[in-house]
C-alpha cells in the first residue's frame, strides 16, 4: 500500500470514530458496570452454577470488586432468585426411545443498593434443542452440558447488560 492510501484509511477512521461512538456503538461484549457501583454481592443458593461462575467472571473483567463475606454495606447485591436448568423431550422414535430435547435456562434475578431496588425482580428464559442417539450417549451428555454453559453465558451476557443500563 503506499503512503497516500495508508493517510486516506487513517484521516477516514478518525472521521467515523466520533460518528460511531456518537450513536452508541459499542464493540459486543463490551458492557461496562456504571462506576456508582464498585462492589457487587451475589446471593444466590447455588453458588456451583454455570451461571454464578460466569456472573463472577464478567464482574471481575470488569474491575467490580465482589463482597464475599457480606460485610460491605454499599456494595449492589445481585439476588439470584431461580438459576435451573431444566430439560423435557421434544421427539421420540418408533421404538419409544427419545431423538429430540429441549433444554431450557431459567433465570430470575434482582439487584438492589442500599435499600432501594435498581431492578425489581424479571425472568430470563433460553431454550435451545439438541438431537439425541444412544449410540453416542457420552458424547450427546457432553453437548447437553456445553449448550447448558453456553446459555449460562448468554444469561450473563443479558444481566451485565441490565447493570450497565443503570
Amino acid at each position: 500500500m503506499s503512503r497516500v492510501r495508508i493517510r486516506r484509511c487513517a484521516a477516514l477512521a478518525a472521521l467515523l470514530m466520533p460518528i460511531f461512538s456518537g450513536c452508541g456503538f459499542r464493540l459486543q461484549g463490551s458492557t461496562s458496570v456504571p462506576h456508582s457501583i464498585p462492589v457487587v454481592r451475589i446471593e444466590t443458593s447455588d453458588t456451583e452454577s454455570d451461571f454464578y461462575f460466569g456472573l463472577r467472571k464478567a464482574l471481575l473483567a470488569d474491575g467490580i470488586r465482589i463482597d464475599e463475606d457480606g460485610h460491605d454495606d454499599t456494595a449492589a447485591v445481585v439476588e439470584v432468585l431461580t438459576d435451573s436448568t431444566n430439560e423435557r423431550v421434544l421427539s421420540v422414535s418408533a421404538l419409544n426411545v427419545p431423538n429430540e430435547y429441549e433444554l431450557s435456562y431459567v433465570l430470575r434475578f434482582a439487584v438492589r443498593s442500599k435499600g432501594r431496588e435498581l431492578i425489581p425482580a424479571e425472568e430470563h428464559v433460553l431454550v435451545r434443542d439438541y438431537t439425541f442417539s444412544e449410540s453416542a450417549l457420552l458424547a450427546k451428555e457432553r453437548e447437553r452440558k456445553i449448550l447448558s454453559a453456553a446459555l449460562a453465558h448468554d444469561l450473563v451476557t443479558v444481566v451485565m447488560r441490565r447493570l450497565a443500563s443503570l
